[in-house]
């Protein structure tokens, strides 16, 4: 709509914005998503690179990958120290270091969070 149209004109502008789900959802955890999204957007203008090399980050993630293994009841083959070096081996294989969450799209994020699960790196 145009201010112009009313009388008087309002002071601000506005727009309708129409939301539509994907039809069907993508085949994700969302309470990953959502917990990979959170990380990514704590800091939105930070690169990946410097927001997953953070001690809190890691922390959470070396956390989630016990609580993974045990859940499964699985052995941890991973060390923290390399549950760190993997994590950043994913995000300079897939060339998402020096990307920024604001400017990458869903299917960055799904291809992301798909890396992440394969290599038995969780964010719930």
């Amino acid at each position: 709509m145009v201010k112009n149209n009313f009388r008087p004109p309002p002071k601000v502008e506005s727009s309708v914005v129409r939301f539509k789900p994907h039809n069907p959802p993508p085949p994700v955890n969302f309470t990953e998503w959502d917990g990979l999204l959170r990380l990514c957007f704590t800091r939105k203008n930070k690169t990946l690179g410097a927001i997953f090399k953070t001690n809190s980050v890691i922390d959470l993630l070396v956390s989630n990958y016990k609580t993974f293994c045990s859940l499964k009841g699985i052995t941890m083959e991973l060390t923290d120290e390399q549950v760190k070096e993997r994590v950043h081996q994913i995000l300079e294989e897939n060339q998402f270091t020096q990307q920024r969450a604001n400017k990458m799209d869903i299917d960055d994020f799904l291809k992301l969070l798909v890396a992440f699960n394969k290599a038995q790196i969780h964010f719930s």
